[in-house]
């Protein structure tokens, strides 16, 4: 496995140690912080704020796939994102992903400077996977769901939870690599609660590293998920004591990216379990 994501404009990322992918939702209704970031001025103060905190990974979204989430529209999605994206890249040549499973988004988000596709469909909708193809440099995640976001936690159920989303990603990757898309472009998502019941998550949790033996950097996002509240009874604004420490078991267990909306913190969190890893602490 590279520890070397290869970026456009000839630039690289080191995922030897996890880094940080700070969550930056351009949305009125997701489900942490909705609406709070809608204006591309107050997404660049955001942004440069993620960045400042720790984050090596901007995570750019205008659709929010929380269960029940409305569709939004393609001119809707566009008039979020985009100006969101050029604002940022006027100011820093940091690492942009767009979060997005419409072709035309990831397209016209490319074109404005994003490094990295993360599709919660795993390019599975129209022309995606022969829109990302053109675009050699740019990285991939691809994110295992079961059903769809509207409809994903009606009673999720596996025959084997790892075969299952490990036979899934198998075959993604092969549809990547027929499209043209090499195989070093691509990190793997096993999606926390997208189609998947509280037990699922935290054997998915507690096993992260079962997605390893596939050869492909694994991203992490559970940050103030459901999983969370639902199992220790807070609220989404309390939080953060779980959310930290699923971002730490998932490092443990082999994460290369970690997307959280609490970036300092977790920037923390990786720092004192860094050391320990170098055994300077």
């Amino acid at each position: 496995m590279t520890n070397i994501l290869k970026l456009p404009r000839g630039r690289t990322l080191n995922i030897e140690k996890p880094v940080i992918m700070g969550i930056l939702n351009v949305t009125p209704d997701s489900f942490s912080d909705g609406g709070q970031f809608l204006d591309p001025k107050i997404a660049l103060k955001r942004a440069m704020q993620l960045l400042e905190d720790g984050a090596q990974i901007l995570d750019i979204g205008g659709e929010s796939t929380r269960p029940g989430a409305p569709d939004v529209s393609l001119k809707d999605e566009l008039a979020r994102v985009i100006p969101a994206i050029k604002a940022i890249r006027e100011y820093s040549d940091c690492v942009i992903s767009i979060d997005t499973s419409k072709a035309q988004v990831m397209e016209q988000a490319i074109l404005a400077g994003a490094d990295i596709v993360n599709d919660v469909r795993a390019l599975q909708e129209i022309n995606a996977l022969e829109t990302v193809a053109q675009y050699e440099d740019v990285a991939i995640c691809l994110m295992h769901m079961q059903g769809q976001p509207r409809s994903m936690q009606c009673a999720p159920h596996y025959d084997n939870l790892f075969a299952d989303i490990n036979m899934f990603f198998s075959e993604r990757i092969k549809a990547c690599e027929t499209a043209g898309i090499k195989f070093e472009r691509l990190i793997l998502d096993p999606g926390f609660g997208f189609g998947k019941t509280l037990s699922h998550n935290y054997q998915i949790l507690a096993k992260f590293d079962d997605f390893n033996k596939l050869g492909l950097p694994l991203l992490a996002g559970l940050s103030r998920k459901s999983m969370i509240g639902n199992l220790l009874n807070r609220e989404t604004n309390e939080r953060l004591a779980g959310s930290l420490a699923g971002a730490l078991i998932a490092a443990q267990n082999g994460a290369k990216i970690i997307r959280v909306h609490d970036v300092k913190e977790t920037a923390d969190v990786l720092g004192v379990y860094q050391a320990c890893e170098k055994g300077i602490a």
